[in-house]
């Protein structure tokens, strides 16, 4: 995947993504990259799983496809009014350059005051933990999906890998087991897929799934839950 060209181009809500020369793949919908990760990872991920768990003292957060850091940059603004502690984890097994970084636009879109954040999260070395607020605490780790092997360990899981048309064997349900013995019960994972067959892999290896609306472009995604 390092040999292939990426481009960063313009989605449809004004903000940047990046698009994968040669796979039609983009990290982002391009109806709207920021649109999309508010909708699908910020309102039916983090703000549900606070609403379901309003005396947590600590949440712990798996993203799969850390990507461009967006999902990353969103949650540490919509995190910095709550007494919560956020410890963030994101999986990439093949980071983004500085150059592709520098172009995306993302601050000047939705929040300059927080650009300093942004740029921070990308300069945080890969494989070690920093401190990014008194509260926020970020480690980058470059390692492949199948290689999460945690146990009851994380509260929510952002699943936000490249779609089952590119990587179907990131959608399989030896992965979405992974996924399952990584959360804690009570936990809840979010993703934009709503195909059939990633909900079947989900419900096979003991998820509780519901179909939601999905952000513009889609009709549905996906969000399935730990239960007791």
């Amino acid at each position: 995947m390092n040999n292939i060209k990426r481009n960063v181009i313009i989605t449809a809500d004004g903000s940047t993504t990046i698009e994968m020369d040669g796979w039609n793949e983009h990290y982002h919908s391009t109806h709207g990259a920021i649109s999309e990760a508010r909708h699908v990872f910020i309102q039916n991920g983090l703000t549900y799983w606070k609403s379901m768990n309003v005396k947590a003292e600590v949440c712990h957060l798996l993203e799969i496809g850390f990507g461009t850091g967006l999902n990353t940059w969103l949650t540490y603004i919509a995190s910095q009014d709550d007494d919560v502690v956020m410890n963030y984890t994101g999986v990439e097994a093949f980071p983004i350059d500085s150059e592709l970084v520098s172009k995306l636009n993302f601050t000047k879109q939705i929040s300059s005051d927080h650009a300093s954040i942004f740029k921070e999260i990308h300069d945080v070395k890969w494989n070690e933990r920093a401190k990014l607020s008194k509260l926020f605490f970020l480690e980058k780790m470059t390692k492949k999906t199948e290689e999460v092997d945690d146990t009851n360990l994380y509260d929510l899981i952002y699943f936000d890998a490249f779609g089952a048309r590119v990587q179907p064997e990131l959608w399989t349900t030896s992965i979405f087991r992974n996924m399952f013995t990584a959360l804690k019960f009570g936990g809840v994972l979010v993703t934009y897929s709503a195909k059939g067959s990633v909900r079947r892999a989900m419900i096979d290896v003991g998820f509780v799934v519901e179909r939601l609306p999905g952000p513009i472009g889609k009709r549905e995604m996906l969000r399935a839950s730990k239960k007791n």
